[in-house]
C-alpha cells in the first residue's frame, strides 16, 4: 500500500466523522459559485438595482470566503486534535514528523478537493434555478444561464487556497509532546478543564447586563450602547459556557435529594465531562447561530419596511412648487401626459398650502385647505370631514401621531393673519407622506383659510402649491417624471436646496428599487445563513461522533447490567438535548434580546413593526434544528445499539 493509498483509506475509514465537514463545506462551494454566476452575468453590467446586485454579490463572495476560513480552520484543529490517539500509534510505529505533517496535508486536500468539485457542480446545476429567482427579485428582462470560465476559475481557485492555507496550518495544532501523551487522546485533556466562581458569576452578571440595556434600550440610549453590547454578549457567552453553566450543574449535584434519581446521576454525571469537552464548541455554536438568526432578522426587518411602504407613503406622484417656478404648470403637463400615454389611471388633486407662526408654540404651522383635504381624501374613498369657522384639526404624519393628537385641544393665535383658532381632534387617515406637508400641519375651513390668504392687512401669506396624485396602480409610476428628477438634481447643484422652485417625488420607483434591494439581501442572507446554520450543525455533529466509540462502550455495560431500550433512549435524550439546543436556545435569547433594540431603531425611523418577520424567522430555524436533531438522534441511536 503506498503512502497516497494510505491517506486515501484514513479519509474512508472516517468518513462517518467527515460527513458533516464535507457537506457544510460542499454546500459553502456551491453558494459561492451561485454567487459568482450572478457576478459575471452579462446583464448585470448597466443599472442602478443591477449594480446594487453585484455589489451585494462580491459583499456576500467575501463573507463567505472568510467564514469560510475560518470554519475550515476550526474544524481541521478539531478533527486533528480528536486524532491524536491514532498519530501516537503512527509515531510509536516509527514515522516520522514530516510524514504524519504530509499525510494530514493529503488527506485535508483530498476532502477539499473532492468538496470544490461536488459544490462547483452542483452549483452549475441549480444555477437556472438560482437566476430565475433573482430574475424576479431584481426585475430584469432577461438573466438567461450562460456559461463562462471565470466563476469555475474564481470558485475553484478561492477554496483550492484555502484547503492549502489549511493543510499547511494544520499540522501546527498537533501536539507535540511524548508519543505517551498523544496514546491518551482526548482523555489527557480532560482534566485541563476547571470552573472558577468567579468567571462563572461574571458570566451570568454580563449576559443579564446585556439583555437589561436591550430591554431598556430606547432611541438615543441604543446609538451609544450598540458596540458595547455585541462585546458584553460574546465575553458572558463565553464564560457562561466554559464556567457558568458547569458550576450550576456542580450546585445541582451537590443537593442529593434531587440529583440522587433514576437516571439523573448517568445523564448530570456525563454532562459535566461534556460541558468541559465542549464548552468552546458550544460557544462558537452560539456565536455562528447567532450570526445567522440576526442577520437573517435584520435582513427581514428591512422587508418589512419595504412592505409597509405603501402604508407610509400612500400617494403615488407628489410635486411641490413654490413661488416663482414658472416652469410649474409644464412639468404638471409633462407628468399627466407621461401617464395617460403608460395608461396608468390617477387622480390629481392641486391644493395651496400657507404658512405662519403659532402663538402657542411659536413655530411655523401649514395650513391646509378643507375642501382640498376631502377631494383628497374622496379619491381614497375616505369620507368628508367637517370643520367650523374658528375651528381646526390637525393633520397627522403617522399613525402613532394621529393617537397622540385624535383627543388634544389647543387654543392658538395666528400672528401674520391675527386669526383666533381652536384646534381640537385630528384627521384620521393618513393620505401625505410623513412630513410631507410639514412637521406641523392643520385643517381649517374655506373661509378661514381665505382669511388666512390674505391677512388683516391685505397681504398674502406665504405659499405653495401641492399636486397630489392617488394612483391605484403605483407600482407602474416608476418610469415616471425620469426628466424631472435630472432638472431638480440640476436646480439643486446651481442654486443650492433653498434655491430650488419646485421638487419632485416618486414613491413608486422609490418602492420598486427599495423592495428589489432587501429582496435581494434577504435572498443572499438566507443563503449565507444556511451555510452558517450547516456549519454549527456540523460542530455538534462532529463532537457528538467522535466520542462514539467511548459511548458505545459505556452504553454496552448499562445493556448487561439490565437496561432496555426504552430506558436507553431516555439517557440518550437527557444527554443529546443540551448538546443540541442549549446553545442554539442561547443564540435564540441573544437573537430576541437584540430585536428588541433593533425594533427601537426602526420606531424612531419609519415606526414599522418587526414582529411578525422575526417570529417566521426564528420559528423557521427552531422548525430546522428540531428536524435535525431528531435525524441525528435516530442515527446516533442506531450505531450505538450496534455492537463494535
Amino acid at each position: 500500500m503506498t503512502f497516497r493509498q494510505f491517506a486515501y483509506r484514513n479519509v474512508v475509514r472516517n468518513r462517518r466523522i467527515y460527513a458533516a465537514f464535507f457537506m457544510a463545506s460542499a454546500f459553502s462551494v456551491m453558494v459561492f459559485f451561485l454567487y459568482s454566476m450572478l457576478l459575471f452575468h452579462p446583464a448585470m453590467e448597466e443599472g442602478f438595482v443591477q449594480e446594487i446586485a453585484s455589489t451585494g454579490m462580491m459583499i456576500a463572495e467575501f463573507v463567505l470566503f472568510i467564514f469560510s476560513l475560518f470554519f475550515l480552520f476550526y474544524s481541521m484543529r478539531a478533527f486533528l486534535q480528536a486524532r491524536t490517539k491514532e498519530f501516537g500509534i503512527l509515531l510509536l510505529l516509527g514515522m516520522a514528523r514530516n510524514q504524519l505533517q504530509r499525510l494530514i496535508f493529503l488527506e485535508t486536500m483530498l476532502i477539499g478537493g473532492v468538496a470544490i468539485i461536488a459544490g462547483t457542480f452542483l452549483g452549475f446545476v441549480f444555477s437556472k434555478f438560482f437566476l430565475m429567482i433573482v430574475k424576479e427579485l431584481i426585475q430584469v428582462p432577461m438573466l438567461p444561464l450562460y456559461f463562462t470560465w471565470q466563476p469555475f476559475v474564481l470558485t475553484i481557485g478561492s477554496f483550492a487556497s484555502v484547503f492549502i492555507i489549511i493543510s499547511l496550518l494544520a499540522p501546527m495544532f498537533i501536539r507535540t509532546g511524548e508519543v505517551y501523551d498523544l496514546l491518551q487522546g482526548e482523555a489527557a485533556e480532560q482534566d485541563a478543564y476547571s470552573s472558577s466562581k468567579w468567571r462563572a458569576l461574571a458570566g451570568i452578571v454580563l449576559l443579564a447586563a446585556t439583555y437589561t440595556m436591550a430591554v431598556y434600550a430606547t432611541n438615543t440610549y441604543v446609538i451609544r450602547v450598540i458596540y458595547l453590547l455585541p462585546a458584553a454578549a460574546v465575553s458572558g457567552t463565553y464564560f457562561f459556557f466554559s464556567d457558568s453553566l458547569p458550576y450550576m450543574i456542580q450546585l445541582f449535584r451537590a443537593r442529593k435529594r434531587l440529583y440522587w434519581r433514576p437516571f439523573w446521576l448517568l445523564s448530570l454525571s456525563e454532562g459535566v465531562v461534556r460541558l468541559k469537552e465542549n464548552a468552546r464548541m458550544f460557544f462558537i455554536v452560539t456565536m455562528v447561530s447567532t450570526l445567522a438568526f440576526m442577520s437573517v432578522g435584520l435582513l427581514a426587518s428591512l422587508t418589512s419596511f419595504a412592505n409597509q411602504y405603501r402604508e407610509i407613503n400612500p400617494l403615488g406622484l407628489v410635486y411641490k412648487s413654490y413661488p416663482g417656478n414658472v416652469l410649474e404648470q409644464i412639468h404638471i403637463r409633462e407628468l399627466t401626459n407621461e401617464l395617460n400615454e403608460k395608461e396608468i389611471d390617477y387622480k390629481m388633486v392641486a391644493f395651496r398650502v400657507l404658512e405662519q407662526k403659532s402663538s402657542f408654540t411659536d413655530m411655523s404651522v401649514s395650513i391646509v385647505r378643507l375642501s382640498s383635504i376631502n377631494a383628497l381624501g374622496h379619491t381614497f374613498g375616505y369620507p368628508a370631514v367637517d370643520v367650523k369657522d374658528g375651528k381646526a384639526l390637525f393633520l397627522p404624519q403617522s399613525a402613532s401621531s394621529y393617537q397622540q393628537l385624535k383627543e388634544r385641544t389647543v387654543n392658538t393665535s395666528l400672528e401674520k393673519s391675527g386669526l383666533e383658532m381652536e384646534i381640537s381632534g385630528a384627521y384620521p387617515h393618513q393620505v401625505f407622506p410623513p412630513n410631507a406637508i410639514g412637521a406641523n400641519a392643520i385643517i381649517v375651513s374655506d373661509s378661514d383659510f381665505e382669511r388666512v390668504l390674505m391677512g388683516e392687512d391685505g397681504a398674502s401669506s406665504s405659499l405653495y402649491r401641492y399636486y397630489a396624485f392617488n394612483i391605484p396602480d403605483w407600482q407602474e409610476t416608476k418610469d415616471i417624471g425620469r426628466g424631472l428628477h435630472e432638472d431638480e438634481l440640476q436646480s439643486i447643484l446651481l442654486g443650492g436646496e433653498t434655491g430650488t422652485l419646485f421638487s419632485f417625488g416618486n414613491p413608486g420607483l422609490n418602492y420598486s428599487i427599495i423592495r428589489t434591494t432587501f429582496s435581494l439581501l434577504l435572498f443572499m442572507g438566507l443563503m449565507l445563513a444556511a451555510v452558517l446554520f450547516l456549519a454549527a450543525g456540523s460542530f455538534v455533529y462532529f463532537r457528538l461522533y467522535t466520542t462514539l466509540d467511548r459511548d458505545r462502550r459505556q452504553f454496552d455495560v448499562l445493556r448487561r447490567m439490565g437496561i432496555t431500550d426504552k430506558e436507553l433512549k431516555k439517557i440518550v435524550n437527557r444527554q443529546l438535548l443540551p448538546q443540541f439546543f442549549i446553545p442554539w436556545g442561547v443564540a435564540f435569547v441573544h437573537s430576541a434580546f437584540a430585536f428588541l433594540a433593533l425594533q427601537v431603531i426602526w420606531d424612531a425611523l419609519a415606526e414599522i413593526s418587526i414582529a411578525k418577520e422575526l417570529t417566521l424567522v426564528l420559528g423557521g430555524f427552531a422548525l430546522l434544528q428540531i428536524s435535525y436533531f431528531y435525524l441525528i438522534r435516530w442515527r446516533y441511536l442506531s450505531h450505538i445499539r450496534t455492537p463494535e
